[in-house]
């Protein structure tokens, strides 16, 4: 090989190595965007507002997932926000977004079923958890904690997971083991990425401690 032809092929490849950085930047920057605007949407607005400001998200979401059809972590966030649309909108509304969803999650699992310490088995537990059941949805229990217990063997100590996990088996009348985690969840680590979230995720943890304390102690 000539040194012209080889400088050419180098200069080649040191051009796409630059194109691929600033491509992973510009993901994680829009991830991370979006990340912050969901805590604030889920939990600082309410109504209409809330319901626009969702309906935005989910176009922000599908943009990404277009540029990075094979990044999970676009479809896991994609799913978040749809579900989290489903949650505000109710209605028949609701169902397709839960369906949407459930599909972008999916998705997310074929490519990388440990994205996001298990974030993919988490949200998609959550969301058998509270959907309607057969005939209306395809909500179930038992698919729920089984996929809630997949992200917790990928992040036990996180808050997510625990939360859930505790959440469901209240909902379940499994007291202890509800203790059990939402103590764990309390007690996680604090995710430097996301103050807002945990700030509001810790809020909830410490309501449904509650609940399950005054369970516990009849």
């Amino acid at each position: 090989m000539n040194l012209v032809k080889y400088i050419s092929i180098l200069a080649i490849c040191i051009g796409s190595m630059s194109v691929y950085a600033q491509s992973k930047e510009s993901f994680e920057k829009q991830l991370l965007s979006i990340q912050h605007s969901w805590a604030k949407v889920n939990y600082e607005l309410s109504g209409n507002t809330q319901e626009e400001n969702f309906e935005q998200l989910e176009k922000q979401t599908s943009s990404l997932v277009y540029l990075f059809p094979q990044r999970a972590e676009a479809w896991v966030w994609q799913g978040i926000v749809q579900s989290s649309y489903a949650g505000a909108k109710g209605g028949l509304g609701a169902l397709s977004l839960a369906k949407k969803a459930k599909k972008s999650f999916e998705k997310a699992l074929e490519i990388d079923d440990a994205v996001l310490l298990g974030s993919a088995y988490t949200s998609l537990g959550v969301l058998y958890h509270k959907v309607p059941g057969w005939p209306i949805a395809f909500g179930d229990d038992d698919d729920a904690k089984n996929l809630l217990e997949k992200a917790l063997k990928l992040n036990p100590d996180g808050i997510d997971p625990n939360y859930f996990y505790g959440e469901l088996m209240f909902d379940d009348g499994e007291y202890k083991l509800a203790n059990e985690h939402l103590l764990k969840a309390k007690n996680a680590p604090k995710r430097a990425s996301r103050p807002l979230a945990d700030q509001y995720r810790r809020e909830e943890v410490s309501t449904l401690l509650t609940k399950v304390e005054k369970k516990l102690k009849r």
